[in-house]
């Protein structure tokens, strides 16, 4: 988000709840909501940029609710990968995705908050049937990759690497927002 921000010269900011509730859905409407109480007196326009990730709808609701706006997409794998994505599912639904972030937070995200820190043998349980990795770099960084074929060797499994930027995450803030303007706007 901060490189779009800058890229694009939105005056906007990231007001972000705890990536570690991907793990646990339903806290994330109610995380998003109180952000938005928090918020809603300070700025003139909310974006929730945030997918449904898991919340069954939950998320959507609750932003009818209070009228706040949000990006389209189920999750930052279609945001990133798009026609990608769908074709890779296509392809192969044993498919386990990582970003730039998950690469980067992949001990405290998934090995701390799954657990998998304190207790290993739940490794092959929880990824028993996945056939491969795809990584959706947005942006390329060697050090990154590296980082990404430490993950896939942890996992077991074989790493594909895949360039996409920030896709239709982008194009779909570039419809909201615009390029090069000013908004006072929280995302």
């Amino acid at each position: 988000m901060l490189a779009l921000i800058d890229k694009h010269g939105w005056d906007a900011e990231v007001a972000a709840v705890p990536a570690t509730f991907h793990l646990f859905p339903d806290r994330i409407a109610p995380a998003v909501e109180k952000r938005i109480e928090e918020l809603r007196e300070k700025y003139d326009r909310l974006i929730c940029v945030y997918g449904d990730c898991g919340t069954g709808g939950a998320l959507d609701a609750t932003l009818a609710r209070l009228g706040i706006e949000r990006i389209d997409g189920p999750h930052c794998y279609e945001w990133y990968g798009g026609d990608t994505f769908n074709d890779l599912m296509a392809e192969e639904p044993g498919t386990y995705f990582i970003t730039d972030f998950m690469v980067r937070q992949f001990r405290t995200v998934i090995m701390k908050g799954m657990g998998l820190d304190r207790f290993p043998q739940l490794k092959d349980d929880y990824f028993v049937n996945y056939k491969r990795v795809v990584y959706l770099v947005q942006k390329p960084d060697p050090a990154l990759i590296e980082q990404a074929k430490a993950v896939a060797t942890y996992l077991g499994l074989p790493l594909e690497i895949r360039a996409t930027g920030y896709h239709l995450l982008e194009a779909r803030l570039v419809e909201k927002l615009g390029s090069n303007t000013t908004n006072d706007s929280s995302l």
